[in-house]
């Protein structure tokens, strides 16, 4: 008995200890085709890349975004957004966000200090420097969803619940919530796939029409990539759906083809 006992306390001592497999790897890539209404309005795609930050490798993801076609020549969008952060912890060192959205332009760098709680913001269209106070494990926009897909948390969520961060964006930091809806099978170019679907509060306003006008269908399987958004805007509505992907780290899981 006293073996057995031993055993067991071995097994739940190790186990306890042992990280999570991650949801992505180096070299995933998938990109989602946008609508605006009934027209094809653009394209996203994320990639994950290796580099190096202190002496160590890091992820480097990079995203991206534009418009297309008659889309492109009503309200043109060159989006390029980067993150750097660790591979263990998910924590980021540094952020890049260049924007050009129907003449809005933003080009910024941000530096994490994770130690000593703090983010240097270069500006390089205003050519001006500031330093902003944030809290521990603080994220920026990229990093927020990569370090959400290996919440240990999200599969423990029941309906209703939610998962919050802090996440530093146009120069502030925000409580993010992420709110689950339930699980649901949705047709696509691939076949049926199961998903679970979240509710990311945002900000009701000038872009989007309520607080809950944002809704996300998230793979159900160990990629737990997105496969569907639905927005709900101002003025019309959008819908990104998963249009292509490689170099997944789990098996990608088709009901029906």
């Amino acid at each position: 008995m006293r073996k057995i006992i031993l055993l067991l306390l071995v097994f739940v001592s190790t186990n306890s200890f042992v990280k999570q497999e991650d949801a992505f790897q180096t070299g995933e890539w998938f990109r989602l085709k946008i609508h605006y209404g009934m027209v094809n309005a653009g394209y996203a795609t994320l990639e994950v890349n290796e580099a190096v930050r202190d002496n160590k490798k890091v992820h480097h993801v990079v995203g991206k975004g534009w418009t297309t076609g008659v889309a492109k020549f009503f309200f043109k969008v060159e989006d390029n957004y980067q993150s750097f952060f660790d591979k263990t912890t998910g924590k980021p060192y540094q952020f890049l966000r260049k924007i050009d959205e129907g003449g809005y332009t933003k080009y910024q760098e941000g530096f994490f200090n994770q130690a000593n709680n703090t983010v240097l913001v270069k500006d390089y269209k205003h050519s001006t420097e500031k330093t902003f106070s944030v809290p521990e494990n603080v994220q920026d926009i990229v990093s927020s969803f990569y370090y959400l897909r290996n919440h240990p948390d999200v599969d423990k969520l029941q309906i209703g619940e939610t998962i919050a961060i802090d996440m530093f964006f146009d120069d502030e930091t925000t409580k993010f919530k992420l709110k689950y809806i339930g699980k649901e099978d949705i047709k696509t170019k691939f076949g049926k796939i199961s998903c679970k679907v979240f509710r990311p509060y945002v900000q009701a306003g000038r872009v989007f029409k309520e607080e809950e006008s944002l809704t996300v269908w998230i793979s159900d399987d160990e990629n737990r990539i997105p496969v569907s958004v639905k927005a709900s805007l101002a003025v019309g509505s959008l819908k990104a759906d998963l249009d292509g992907f490689k170099g997944l780290k789990h098996p990608f899981k088709i009901k029906v083809k």
